[in-house]
């Protein structure tokens, strides 16, 4: 399998706000942001293993500042990390006044997929070349939360185990 770099898979991806995304007050719903950062992680993540995926987590999701009504959602995706079957895409988003051209950071998020083969089955995925400090910095950035998310999961089968125990 041939390894990949994290520009091949990258993507940017748009979503005009329209009143049906928005609350009474004109602002954004998350819910909203949530699905196109969803989507968008997971063209990432298509892109680099042309298989199916899955979300498997989303590690963190930074709410910064409001989007409205009208406004031009960015969303820009890039692969930080590959394991044998688990990929994490961190994607930010950005809120465009179409009027003004102001671009504000409105959102970031850190996303798991895990690439499926044809019976449904975690299957092994290409590895990262890493081009450039920033590729490397995201990397080790990027293991340090997979560190922090095996614990935790390993934290919540204990609490689980003891529970049945009881």
């Amino acid at each position: 399998m041939k390894a990949k770099s994290a520009k091949e898979s990258e993507v940017i991806m748009t979503h005009l706000v329209l009143p049906q995304d928005t609350n009474p007050a004109g602002n954004l719903h998350g819910g909203v942001i949530l699905k196109h950062v969803d989507i968008t992680g997971g063209v990432v993540a298509k892109r680099h293993t042309r298989t199916n995926v899955v979300t498997v987590s989303i590690d963190r999701m930074a709410f910064k500042l409001p989007a409205y009504i009208g406004e031009l959602l960015v969303f820009k995706a890039s692969l930080n990390h590959v394991g044998r079957s688990s990929m994490e895409v961190g994607i930010r988003v950005e809120a465009e006044d179409l009027r003004t051209g102001e671009v504000r950071h409105t959102n970031s998020a850190y996303l798991t997929y895990v690439a499926l083969d044809e019976k449904g089955r975690p299957t092994e995925v290409p590895s990262l070349i890493l081009e450039s400090d920033t590729a490397k910095r995201r990397y080790k950035e990027a293991e340090l939360r997979r560190e922090v998310r095996q614990r935790e999961r390993a934290i919540e089968e204990g609490r689980t185990l003891c529970q049945e125990n009881e």
